[in-house]
């Protein structure tokens, strides 16, 4: 059957492409070798957070006396009730693509697809049987998978990746995690708020090292005061998975340390799905272990694009989203902006949640900018304070020179809802006089970016 484009991969980046594309007037074909929606919404984004809110619900009836309210009896989290829930909200999310494809007039095939050819996908199904079929443009949104470090070997019963993370028969008593990003450090939050002994081991010097360095310092003190074992500037050199507890070798800056645990959740990165999609037989460039693009996805063969995790760049649902949009409106004939990789929010969905978008501090004086940097706390905050949050701050970073935003920063409360703004801040080039200006609403969490631009030139109010 011919498509005028034909998407291999369902996630974010997939079926937002095929959607947009079948707006546009394009006949196009999605495939997908297991559920619609990819990882993000079956094994990864949604599934995920709704284990954090589980955990979130559980800490607030642990602590509802702090709120007034009494809780008779004890409070105990059910790990195959909040699996379940999980499950149950990552397969209506999945219905949920169905009926958009339905809507949009987009064909689905399941199968594992592969390039075979000119304008050629090949597909083979659960039954072995293959099929081929044919487009002017097949674009390659294939995703990624948990990265296996040689001396971490998943065998996806002791040691483990993010994927078998969230499906576990029972609660283990004790986890290592090891990886402090976005997928370590929400996993590490989950277990170790129900109940579970967890110990984070980070190789770099703080948590969440991609963040500024203050909110990963913040950090680290909340999951201490929370009492979880956070151990940085330390790496796992070996896992003794022989006897009924895995017994993990870790290498601090005071020495070798042996933690038993077990579970093994390894989350050091992701490694992209590029292997066996026919990328050598039509002669596709990798750069890196990612296929390489330019600023439209177009690949070094005609008619072959690639976005998402298999591209360079950050590997973030939203971000595929958009490359996705951006290729096939180019394919289209429109005329869409690239992406500004300069611009692009991320969030980790611990508690307190942290989100951040631009440049850090450190960065922005490596780049030789001249900064003005405000800050405010939480504790200055009266919804935060009313919230029971008071632990966090906002911190922005502006170009001294223009007054331009360079970086947000936070952490606390709701910032994850509250990074937008100053996506759209950044995007605007608005200035710190313009943002501290503008009125926010009283009270909300909210009030903490005025203020903390406010801060940047002396002006702040409440501290």
């Amino acid at each position: 059957m011919n498509y005028d484009v034909i998407v291999i991969g369902s996630g974010p980046g997939g079926y937002v492409t095929a959607i947009r594309a079948a707006q546009l007037g394009l006949k196009v074909a999605v495939v997908e070798k297991e559920n619609l929606g990819g990882i993000c919404l079956n094994w990864g984004c949604i599934p995920t957070k709704s284990l954090l809110k589980s955990a979130q619900a559980f800490e607030y009836a642990v602590h509802a006396a702090d709120y007034g309210v009494s809780v008779s009896g004890e409070v105990k989290p059910d790990f195959a009730a909040m699996v379940k829930r999980s499950r149950d909200v990552a397969d209506g999310m999945s219905k949920g693509i169905q009926f958009l494809f339905k809507k949009n007039k987009v064909e689905s095939i399941f199968g594992f697809g592969k390039l075979s050819g000119t304008n050629t996908v090949e597909v083979t199904d659960e039954a072995g049987k293959k099929t081929s079929y044919s487009a002017k443009h097949i674009i390659l949104a294939t995703g990624a998978r948990s990265r296996e470090l040689p001396n971490l070997p998943q065998d996806g019963q002791k040691i483990i990746g993010y994927r078998k993370a969230l499906s576990l028969d029972k609660q283990p008593e004790s986890m290592v995690v090891v990886g402090s990003g976005a997928i370590g450090s929400e996993f590490a939050y989950f277990y170790h708020t129900i109940g579970t002994k967890v110990t984070l081991v980070e190789f770099m010097p703080t948590l969440v090292p991609n963040e500024d360095e203050e909110v990963a310092k913040q950090l680290e003190r909340n999951f201490k005061k929370s009492k979880m074992t956070v151990m940085v500037g330390s790496s796992v050199e070996s896992v003794d998975t022989s006897g009924d507890k895995c017994k993990v070798t870790i290498k601090t800056k005071k020495g070798q340390e042996v933690v038993e645990a077990d579970i093994v959740l390894s989350a050091v990165g992701i490694a992209p799905n590029t292997e066996g999609i026919g990328l050598e037989v039509m002669g596709v460039v990798t750069e890196n272990g990612r296929v390489k693009v330019d600023e439209f996805y177009r690949t070094n063969v005609e008619g072959v694009y690639a976005i998402g995790d298999i591209v360079a760049g950050p590997a973030l649902a939203h971000v595929a989203s958009a490359e996705g949009i951006v290729c096939i409106e180019k394919i289209a004939g429109l005329n869409p902006a690239p992406v500004d990789y300069g611009n692009i929010p991320g969030c980790t969905y611990t508690s307190p949640e942290v989100s951040s978008v631009g440049l850090t501090e450190a960065k922005a004086k490596e780049a030789g900018y001249e900064i003005k940097v405000g800050k405010f706390p939480y504790s200055a905050s009266g919804k935060a304070s009313a919230a029971g949050q008071k632990d966090g701050f906002v911190k922005l970073i502006f170009d001294a020179k223009y007054g331009e935003l360079l970086g947000a920063h936070m952490i606390g409360g709701n910032v994850t809802e509250m990074i937008a703004e100053l996506v759209v801040a950044k995007k605007l080039e608005i200035t710190g006089h313009e943002l501290m200006k503008t009125i926010h609403p009283h009270p909300t969490m909210s009030e903490a970016v005025m203020e903390a631009a406010a801060a940047a030139y002396d002006e702040v109010i409440h501290i």
